[in-house]
């Protein structure tokens, strides 16, 4: 996961993040951060990872995940969709969509009536949440490795938006 994580943060955050920030970025402290969360699973958190038949990476094969769990601010939602991530060859295929029914649902189970995720406005994968029905719910600045940046809150209310839009009609072959 953290290979993932950081192989997508170098992708997509080119050119926003400072590049001394992306490049000191380190999988084994990633890594832990993850572990740390999925064992705790405080709020119910939880990570579903997406694994690619064949397809060989020093991750065994994952090639995204999505990490989420009860808000952290519940004045936005219910829910919150903490982290997805795909590896660049494998955006547009459905990965991510699946992935994230696969939390919607999780989400829905702990009785999540709403959820939401933040996104950077800089970030170019925005699109995204926009086409799985979520709106604009808040935004604000933050200050992230001595850079100000804009972050919006997408959110899906209610849930039931998300398992909509997410819901599989036809597998791929």
């Amino acid at each position: 996961m953290a290979r993932v994580h950081l192989s997508t943060w170098r992708s997509t955050y080119a050119g926003l993040l400072p590049s001394d920030y992306l490049t000191s970025l380190s999988a084994l402290r990633e890594g832990a951060a993850y572990e740390q969360a999925i064992l705790e699973r405080r709020g119910g958190h939880a990570a579903f990872v997406a694994v690619a038949d064949g397809f060989e990476t020093p991750g065994g094969g994952i090639v995204g995940f999505v990490t989420g769990g009860l808000s952290r601010r519940p004045q936005i939602a219910d829910g919150e969709v903490e982290t997805l991530y795909l590896l660049d060859d494998f955006r547009g295929r459905g990965v991510g969509r699946r992935l994230m029914r696969a939390m919607a649902s999780h989400l829905a189970s702990l009785g999540a009536q709403s959820a939401f995720a933040w996104v950077l406005a800089a970030n170019p994968s925005r699109w995204f949440y926009e086409r799985l029905g979520a709106r604009q719910a808040a935004r604000e600045e933050i200050g992230f490795a001595g850079s100000r940046l804009e972050q919006f809150a997408y959110a899906w209310a209610p849930i039931h938006t998300l398992l909509t839009a997410t819901a599989v009609t036809k597998l791929p072959r």
